[in-house]
């Protein structure tokens, strides 16, 4: 975890690493490990039972890497992770730009209803998961 302070200057707790295993009541379970925090290199591993990784998700990719190096010559002062997650915000916008105008539907775009419940679930693990760190 990392404290660090906000633009008002409070700090704030957070996750920069996690790992956990969920299994569900039937018994099956996945585990998963993320790394957000490791520059501009994001991934995060799922792993069997066995502890055998199924699934491995790295940003950015090779591909991705060659539009960092253009918009990290194009915008110097810029933060380094806006340009892994350019092409990302750029697709948000376009969508929520068309349901501006047409109405429709924002595709793959969370509601606010989404992100409050989100939210919700956030709020309750993270003193579960902050506790489990004390032990």
């Amino acid at each position: 975890m990392q404290t660090l302070p906000g633009p008002s200057g409070k700090e704030f707790t957070d996750f920069d690493k996690i790992k956990f295993t969920i299994k569900t009541k039937t018994g099956k379970e996945v585990s998963v490990a993320a790394d957000r925090c490791g520059g501009t290199d994001s991934y995060a591993t799922a792993t069997d039972t066995n502890g055998e990784e199924v699934f491995r998700y790295w940003m950015p990719d090779e591909e991705d890497k060659i539009a960092v190096e253009k918009l990290q010559a194009k915008y110097p002062t810029a933060m380094p992770y806006f340009f892994t997650q350019d092409p990302d915000y750029v697709t948000v916008k376009e969508r929520v730009a068309k349901h501006t105008v047409t109405g429709e539907e924002a595709e793959g775009v969370a509601t606010i209803g989404v992100a409050v419940e989100t939210l919700r679930v956030a709020e309750y693990l993270t003193p579960l998961l902050m506790e489990q760190l004390q032990d």
